[in-house]
């Protein structure tokens, strides 16, 4: 479109309902240098009007395109701008085409979103369900193993060998052991193989091996190896995970109830597999402190789990120490499936809830009505004290009620841990 007579040349462009992309570096004009002679519109500080051709609907559509890339004549660009503010379609389609082009910038941030597996994989399955699915109760399993391994793929071959301090509660007190990476790995791989066995598969220390406890299988395995474990630790360990999963799944309903014997005690499979999860989840925290890797707690839903399950064990673990001189003597006695005197624990953030622990006996039933005492704790600080990263006099607990029975359940929940 040319100029009315009488219009200066001055005059500022209407502008577009949508701002237009930057324009390519050709479609600037030379401005360094113009002849004297040059006429009034093309001296510098003035910019000719384009022609604007007059174009369908359908043509200024199939621009969009090029209009989005800054591919455009100028008369093209100034007639897909004007034809932007009358169309409603076009509009919308001429921003998402935009959006587009920005995702081809060379300076944007190239990392996958860390969600980006999980929404794939919940799609897919979502419109095709597996065959085969895992059950329910192996899943904090699975995504425990996969989450370690996620962080063992991005770490170098220097730091398989970097120093890891494992730590556990023990007679009163933290014992501390040295390993590295690699070994924190067997360490998982021999303690695994438990369940392994249970289900008839191979035991990674060989077979004929005699009962040992989580402990001795990390040692005997430890001392069995040729040199220092290293990053081929990983293949084995991964293998034995999938093997663990695919095998329960095809297994069928009856194996969640399969035995798991840790020597000195026992727990159905459903357990020990959850079990095995929350001690992945806190050797791979370990793995991640001593190679300063970002790692987050489990979900919700496992973190409750395991909290669950710590929870369930805290009678048991309870009576234990009061047959060693441990922990104070019962003081009201119930038959077996009775309320009992109760502590409340209750956990606060994700994963968190409310339990009940009996006192007395472990065949007594935690009751609210029996409550003599009350802890509240953070689902993750409680871990770390199942886990024997704190001790019970770190725990920074909220506490009401008998400071005896306080001391003994959070005695209990550190000796849950172990090497």
């Amino acid at each position: 479109m040319t100029r009315a007579n009488g219009d200066d040349g001055d005059d500022v462009a209407r502008a577009p309902w949508i701002p237009g992309p930057r324009r390519a570096a050709d479609d600037h004009a030379d401005l360094t240098a113009y002849p004297s002679e040059a006429p009034e519109e093309e001296k510098p500080g003035v910019e000719p009007e384009p022609d604007v051709p007059v174009l369908t609907h359908g043509v200024l559509k199939s621009l969009l395109g090029a209009w989005a890339l800054s591919a455009c004549s100028p008369g093209e660009t100034q007639a897909v701008e004007d034809h932007l503010t009358a169309c409603a379609p076009c509009a919308d389609e001429a921003l998402r085409l935009r959006d587009a082009v920005a995702l081809l910038h060379e300076d944007r941030d190239l990392d996958l979103d860390p969600l980006l597996r999980s929404r794939v994989l919940e799609n897919c399955l979502g419109r095709r369900p597996a065959r085969i699915p895992v059950p329910e109760w192996v899943t904090p399993y699975d995504a425990e193993t996969a989450r370690l391994d996620a962080l063992l793929r991005d770490i170098g071959e220097s730091e398989w060998h970097a120093p890891v301090r494992l730590k556990w509660y023990e007679e009163g007190r933290i014992v501390r052991r040295k390993a590295t990476v690699a070994g924190v790995i067997g360490h998982l791989l021999a303690v695994d193989g438990l369940v392994s066995a249970a289900l008839g598969l191979e035991d990674p220390l060989g077979a004929g091996t005699p009962e040992l406890s989580p402990s001795e299988r990390t040692e005997a395995f430890w001392s069995g190896l040729d040199r220092p474990p290293n990053r081929s630790i990983r293949g084995p360990w991964r293998d034995q995970s999938h093997t663990l999963i695919r095998t329960v799944s095809f297994a069928g309903r009856g194996v969640a109830d399969l035995t798991v014997t840790y020597k000195d005690f026992a727990l159905p499979l459903k357990d020990s597999l959850l079990e095995r999860a929350f001690e992945c989840w806190v050797h791979a925290d370990d793995i991640a402190n001593a190679v300063a890797y970002p790692y987050a707690a489990p979900s919700g839903a496992h973190l409750h789990s395991m909290i669950d399950l710590a929870a369930r064990l805290l009678p048991g673990a309870l009576a234990n120490r009061r047959r060693t001189g441990l922990a104070s003597p019962a003081r009201h006695l119930v038959a077996a499936g009775a309320p009992g005197r109760s502590l409340h624990l209750e956990v606060e953030g994700a994963g968190g809830g409310h339990w009940y622990i009996a006192l007395d006996s472990p065949a007594a039933l935690g009751s609210p009505e029996r409550v003599v005492a009350q802890v509240a704790m953070d689902g993750v600080e409680f871990c770390q004290l199942v886990a024997g990263h704190i001790s019970p006099e770190e725990a920074a607990a909220g506490q009401d009620g008998d400071r005896e029975a306080i001391r003994d359940v959070l005695s209990a929940a550190a000796s849950l841990s172990r090497l």
